[in-house]
């Protein structure tokens, strides 16, 4: 039995090692602009699904 509060799951990174950053600084391989990927590991949970959200939503078109 846990005193604390559930955590929620930790949040996966989206990098899927095929880095390679287009004119806009968006990488093609996970979709996370160079800002994002800058910032990922002092997001929180709630910012990296954000950061996965808008990533995803920059692939789709592709």
């Amino acid at each position: 039995m846990s005193s604390s509060p559930a955590s929620e799951a930790p949040v996966p990174s989206p990098c899927c090692r095929r880095c390679c950053l287009d004119e806009g600084d968006v990488c093609l391989g996970c979709g996370r602009s160079l800002a994002e990927i800058l910032e990922w590991n002092q997001a929180d949970g709630a910012r990296r699904r954000q950061i996965v959200e808008a990533a995803l939503a920059r692939r789709k078109p592709l």
